[in-house]
C-alpha cells in the first residue's frame, strides 16, 4: 500500500506541475518573445523487492523551453535588417515630399521666376514688370531657404535619434549583461530568463543591427553589424554620442569600452541607428549638397549675364543675387594656425562632394569625405598660387602642422545663402549695355541683329564705334582694319559682338553706341530669360534645368528603392517570424487538448491515491475486530 500510495502521489504533483506548465503558456501568448515550455517526464527508480523491481512512478525530468536556436538567429538577423530599411525608407520619403511637392518643392517657383524674367523682356521699362520680377526673385530665395532649413530640421531629428537610441541600447546591453551572469549554465537556466534575453538581443539588434553568439556556459555575445563588441558575457559596452569634429552641430557615435572612446565609423552600423546614419550620409547630405549646387549655377550663371546689362539710371548691372562662399571648417584636432578660404573657381568642375583636405610631409591631398577616394588637386597652397580642387580656389592663410585637416563643403550651404542683392527694381539690368543702329543712308539689305556681350568687363564696351562697309567683302572698325567679311560672320570688338542679317553694300555704316539712361532696350532681359537652359554644369553639358530635374528623379528614385527594399524585407521578416512561432509560439487548441490530457492523469492519479486509501482502511478496520 506504501508503494500504491508513493506512485499516486508522484503521479499527482507531476501531472500538477505539469497543468501549471500549461496554465504558463496560456497566460503567456500574447507576451512578445515568450517560447512555449514542456515538460519532460521520467520514471522514477524502481525498488528491489527480492524477487524482482517494482516500479515508483513518474517524476519531472526538466520543464524547458521549445525552441530553435537558427530560427531565433534568423529573426535577429532579419529584425536588425528591417529595422535599417524602415528608418531609411521613411526618412527618404520626407525628403522626397519636400522636393517634389508643388507646396514645398522648387520647380514651381522656379518656373515662375523665368517667367517673369521673360514677361520683363517683353516690356523692359514696365515698372509692375520689374516689381514682379524682384517679387518672384524672393519668392525663390526664400524657397530655397525654406528647403535648407527644412534639411536642417531633418538633421537634427537625426541627432535626436543617434541620442536617443544611445540612450536605449545602453540599458539593453546593461540588461543583456545582467541576464548572463543570472544565467549562468543554459542547461540549467530559467526558460524565462531565456526568453527575456532572447527579446532583449533582438530589439538590441534592431537598433544596431548585428549578431548575437552563445559561449560556452551559456552567455550570448553581441556584436554590431561592424563587429563592434556590445555585450561580451557579463560586461558591456555603452554607447555615447560626440561632435563632429569637423561640424560641431552634428553629432557622431562614439562606443566607450574600458575607459576608452572610440568614434564608430557610420558606415558600420546597421539597424535603426544604421538607417539613421545611411540617410544622412547617403540622401540628406547628397539632397543638400545638389541643392546648393544649383542654387551656386543660379545666382552665379544670372549674376554674369545681369552684370553684362544696364539699369535704368545708365549703369552696368551689378550682382542680381549674393551668392555665399564654400565653406571650409577646421578639424577640432588641427594643431596648426591655418585658416582656408574658399571661392568658386570653375562652375562647371564642381560636383557637390564634400572633401577632406589634409596637410602631410609639407603636401596637401585631397579625398571623398564619404568614400575616402583620392581626388585630384593642384596648386601648392602660397600666395599666387591657391589649391584648387573641384571647381574650388583655397587660400591658405597662417602655418599648417602635419596632420591638419580641414572638411570643404563646396555647396551644402549654397542654399541658405543665396538671396536678392537689390531693392530697387530701377537697378534690374534689362537693358544691353549698347546698341547697334543701322545707317540711314544704308543701301544693302543688312540689318543687324541683337548685341551680345562677350565681355562686360572691357573697358572700352561703352567707348561709341562704327563699321562701315568698303564693300560687301570686307570692313573697317573706327578706321581699323581692313577685316575679311562673310555673310553670316560675327562682327566684334571691345567685348560686343553682333551678326548682320541680309547682304550690306559698300558704304553702309553701323554705329554701336552706349544704351542710354531710361532706355527701354530689352536686349539682356531676352538672354536672361533663357538662362534656366544655360548649360553651366558637368562641364557645360548639364543645363539648370536638367540639373533640377535630376535631383528631384534622384530623391524619388532613393525613396522608391529604400521603399520596396523595406516591403521585401518585411516580407522575409515575417517569414523568419511565422518559422519561429511554428516552432516556439503558443498554440491554445494544442494546450487545451494537453490540459484535458493532464486533467484526465490527474484526476487518475487522485483515484490511484483514493484506492490506496480504501485498501488501507480495510486494513485499520480487519485490525481492529
Amino acid at each position: 500500500m506504501a508503494n500504491i500510495l508513493s506512485t499516486g502521489t508522484s503521479a499527482l504533483l507531476a501531472f500538477q506541475r505539469a497543468l501549471s506548465t500549461v496554465s504558463h503558456n496560456v497566460a503567456n501568448i500574447n507576451t512578445p518573445g515568450y517560447s512555449r515550455q514542456q515538460v519532460d517526464f521520467e520514471a522514477r527508480s524502481p525498488q528491489f523487492i527480492g524477487s524482482g523491481y517494482v516500479g515508483r512512478g513518474t517524476q519531472i525530468s526538466d520543464v524547458r523551453r521549445v525552441a530553435d536556436d537558427l530560427a531565433n538567429a534568423r529573426l535577429i538577423d532579419s529584425g536588425g535588417e528591417l529595422a535599417r530599411l524602415e528608418q531609411l525608407a521613411s526618412l527618404s520619403g520626407r525628403v522626397d515630399s519636400l522636393m517634389s511637392e508643388s507646396t514645398t518643392g522648387i520647380a514651381g517657383l522656379w518656373s515662375n521666376f523665368f517667367d517673369s524674367v521673360s514677361a520683363l523682356s517683353a516690356s523692359a521699362s514696365a515698372p509692375a514688370e520689374r516689381q514682379n520680377l524682384l517679387g518672384q526673385a524672393n519668392a525663390l530665395t526664400t524657397r530655397f531657404q525654406q528647403l535648407q532649413g527644412q534639411f536642417d530640421q531633418l538633421s537634427t531629428e537625426v541627432n535626436s535619434g543617434l541620442a536617443a537610441s544611445a540612450g536605449e541600447v545602453n540599458r539593453l546591453t546593461s540588461e543583456i549583461a545582467q541576464l548572463n551572469g543570472r544565467i549562468g549554465s543554459a542547461q540549467t537556466a530559467s526558460p524565462d530568463l531565456l526568453d527575456r534575453r532572447d527579446q532583449m538581443i533582438r530589439d538590441l539588434v534592431s537598433l544596431t543591427g548585428g549578431t548575437a553568439v552563445q559561449q560556452d556556459g551559456g552567455a550570448m555575445n553581441v556584436f554590431s553589424a561592424g563587429g563592434q563588441a556590445l555585450v561580451v558575457g557579463v560586461q558591456a559596452s555603452q554607447l555615447t554620442t560626440v561632435t563632429d569634429p569637423y561640424r560641431p552641430e552634428r553629432q557622431q557615435l562614439a562606443l566607450q569600452t574600458q575607459g576608452q572612446t572610440i568614434r564608430i565609423d557610420d558606415r558600420v552600423m546597421g539597424g535603426k541607428i544604421g538607417g539613421l546614419l545611411e540617410f544622412r550620409d547617403q540622401v540628406l547630405d547628397a539632397t543638400q549638397s545638389e541643392l546648393g549646387r544649383i542654387a551656386l549655377a543660379f545666382g552665379t550663371t544670372f549674376n554674369a549675364g545681369h552684370a553684362a546689362g544696364v539699369d535704368q539710371y545708365g549703369d552696368m548691372g551689378g550682382a542680381f543675387f549674393n551668392v555665399p562662399d564654400p565653406v571650409v571648417g577646421g578639424h577640432a584636432a588641427n594643431t596648426g594656425t591655418a585658416h582656408l578660404s574658399a571661392s568658386l573657381d570653375d562652375l562647371g568642375a564642381v560636383d557637390g562632394r564634400n572633401l577632406v583636405l589634409q596637410f602631410q610631409g609639407g603636401a596637401w591631398t585631397a579625398t571623398d569625405a564619404l568614400t575616402g577616394a583620392n581626388v585630384a588637386m593642384t596648386g601648392s597652397g602660397v600666395a599666387g598660387d591657391p589649391l584648387r580642387v573641384g571647381g574650388i580656389a583655397l587660400a591658405l592663410d597662417g602655418v599648417p602642422q602635419d596632420g591638419d585637416r580641414f572638411l570643404l563643403q563646396p555647396t551644402a550651404q549654397a542654399a541658405r545663402g543665396l538671396s536678392v542683392a537689390i531693392s530697387d527694381p530701377g537697378r534690374i539690368a534689362a537693358a544691353a549695355p549698347v546698341q547697334v543702329q543701322a545707317a540711314l543712308g544704308n543701301l544693302g539689305s543688312a540689318t543687324p541683329a541683337t548685341v551680345r556681350i562677350g565681355d562686360a568687363s572691357d573697358p572700352a564696351l561703352r567707348t561709341p564705334s562704327t563699321v562701315e562697309f568698303l564693300d560687301g567683302n570686307q570692313y573697317t572698325i573706327d578706321g581699323d582694319g581692313p577685316f575679311a567679311y562673310t555673310p553670316g560672320d560675327t562682327i566684334s570688338a571691345h567685348g560686343w559682338s553682333f551678326v548682320l542679317d541680309g547682304i550690306p553694300a559698300a558704304g553702309d555704316s553701323f554705329t554701336m553706341a552706349p544704351t542710354a539712361p531710361g532706355s527701354s532696350n530689352n536686349g539682356n532681359a531676352a538672354l536672361l530669360a533663357g538662362f534656366d537652359d544655360a548649360t553651366a554644369l558637368n562641364g557645360g553639358s548639364l543645363s539648370l534645368n536638367g540639373a533640377i530635374s535630376g535631383l528631384t528623379t534622384a530623391v524619388g528614385s532613393a525613396a522608391r528603392h529604400a521603399g520596396y527594399a523595406a516591403e521585401a524585407q518585411a516580407m522575409l521578416h515575417d517569414q523568419a517570424y511565422a518559422a519561429r512561432e511554428s516552432i516556439s509560439g503558443v498554440n491554445l487548441d494544442e494546450e487545451a487538448a494537453n490540459m484535458l490530457r493532464l486533467q484526465q492523469a490527474y484526476q487518475a492519479a487522485a483515484q490511484i491515491i483514493s484506492t490506496a486509501d480504501t485498501l488501507f482502511q480495510s486494513l485499520l478496520g480487519a485490525v481492529r475486530r
